[in-house]
């Protein structure tokens, strides 16, 4: 049986998407942009349009759009909500399209539109996730979205998570060193991941801004298992 190749990328400073036009990449960005997208889903939303800019997420907003928009963890004038998970509640989002930009996140999407496919994980959504990419038989990059450019713990653990399952399951192969990086930062987080995630620069800066209420949710395992998939540059929800 031939083995399907796995990657991961600890920043989108280092991604070079030619390189993985035939793969399913997968990004990741704990706290919060991936955990909130997987929230919306869990809680119903239909869409959710990913823009970079302010001046266009302002744009959908005149047309009558429900907009979470922040920068630097701090929501947007004009936005209706943020990108606290807890912001996407049933009530809120059930049967609606979102327009989505975040500091970190939704600009990295645009960087993958060139590969095969792409889709959002987390912690909430890691063991439906790591079922469905095994079912799909293709090369995998699991992509961290990191902070401004940099590595950082969160996400980079979270790949280490679905990367050991996926080696685990034998369909899968690597000879990637952030890989194996990644797995040997989850054993080290798994037996107290809240804990480890404490030393995580992203958690302080949460912290300072009082905006760290939803931590330990987004280190729950298996809340959902809704995936977010990219079509048309529009994010839908694979069941």
């Amino acid at each position: 049986m031939d083995k399907r190749r796995l990657e991961t990328c600890f920043s989108p400073a280092l991604f070079e998407p030619v390189m993985y036009k035939d793969s399913i990449v997968v990004i990741i960005d704990v706290l919060r942009a991936s955990s909130a997208i997987c929230t919306a889903f869990a809680n119903g939303a239909a869409e959710i349009i990913p823009v970079t800019g302010v001046d266009e997420a302002k744009v959908y907003k005149s047309r009558g759009y429900l907009v979470a928009a922040e920068r630097d963890g701090f929501v947007l004038d004009f936005a209706d909500f943020g990108n606290s998970p807890f912001n996407f509640t049933r009530e809120k989002v059930s049967g609606k399209t979102i327009v989505y930009s975040t500091t970190n996140g939704t600009g990295i999407i645009n960087l993958t539109l060139s590969c095969y496919l792409t889709v959002i994980g987390s912690f909430l959504n890691i063991g439906a996730l790591e079922q469905w990419l095994i079912e799909q038989k293709r090369d995998v990059l699991l992509l961290c979205a990191g902070w401004k450019n940099r590595f950082n713990i969160e996400d980079t653990v979270c790949a280490g998570a679905i990367a050991e399952t996926l080696l685990n399951s034998n369909y899968y192969s690597t000879i990637c060193d952030s890989t194996f990086a990644a797995i040997d930062l989850w054993s080290l987080a798994r037996p107290d991941l809240s804990g480890y995630i404490e030393k995580a620069a992203q958690r302080s800066r949460l912290r300072d801004k009082n905006l760290d209420d939803c931590l330990e949710f987004c280190l729950t395992p298996d809340f959902t298992n809704k995936i977010p998939v990219l079509k048309n540059g529009i994010l839908v929800a694979h069941f």
